[in-house]
């Protein structure tokens, strides 16, 4: 078994490169770069979805719990945003407001920090991607809650760079397995 697991590619680039470029993308909206459009929605839903739960699937093939979760529940975050935001209920079910929206950023965060305490087992790019993305999720909850703007803007460019280090950890992987030696260091 221990084989067949071996030759299973390394999911983590896949599914890192789904959420740092969708977590790019949508915090471009938060910090009042871009307007919230199908561009976000339909990334969101591909690459930030689709790609991130294959990646966490193949994660669970290899018996690695942590990027099984991660990817995994990570993925499913970005189709419950959409559905959020696209509310198919219609009047069925209340649109979310920014209290509901609190409470649900706030989940996230309190998952993302207990995932942070265990990247600190992990490489330096991981716990940047999990530290920034905690970041994230306080300070969007917080946003939320309050009705400031500015912390929303600030969370944007939070966000930014959350994407920017997971893409960037997803690139090194790729390239330093192509080269077989570390070229980019995580």
């Amino acid at each position: 078994m221990s084989n067949q697991n071996n030759a299973i590619a390394n999911p983590a680039p896949l599914g890192l490169l789904g959420f740092g470029m969708t977590t790019i993308l949508l915090n471009l909206h938060n910090a009042g770069i871009i307007e919230l459009s199908v561009v976000i929605v339909a990334m969101g839903f591909a690459l930030g979805g689709a790609a991130q739960i294959i990646a966490g699937i193949m994660e669970f093939k290899k018996n690695n719990t942590f990027g099984a979760t991660a990817f995994t529940a990570y993925g499913f975050f970005w189709w419950s945003l959409i559905i959020i935001w696209i509310n198919p209920f219609g009047e069925k079910i209340a649109a979310a407001d920014e209290i509901s929206m609190g409470f649900y950023l706030l989940l996230w965060f309190v998952f993302t920090a207990f995932m942070f305490i265990g990247t600190l087992k992990h490489n330096k790019a991981s716990q940047i991607v999990f530290g920034s993305l905690a970041l994230l999720f306080l300070l969007l909850s917080i946003a939320d809650f309050t009705a400031i703007h500015s912390i929303k803007v600030a969370a944007g460019f939070v966000g930014i760079a959350c994407g920017a280090s997971a893409v960037y950890s997803s690139v090194a992987q790729v390239i330093n397995g192509e080269f077989g030696k570390k070229v980019l260091p995580l």
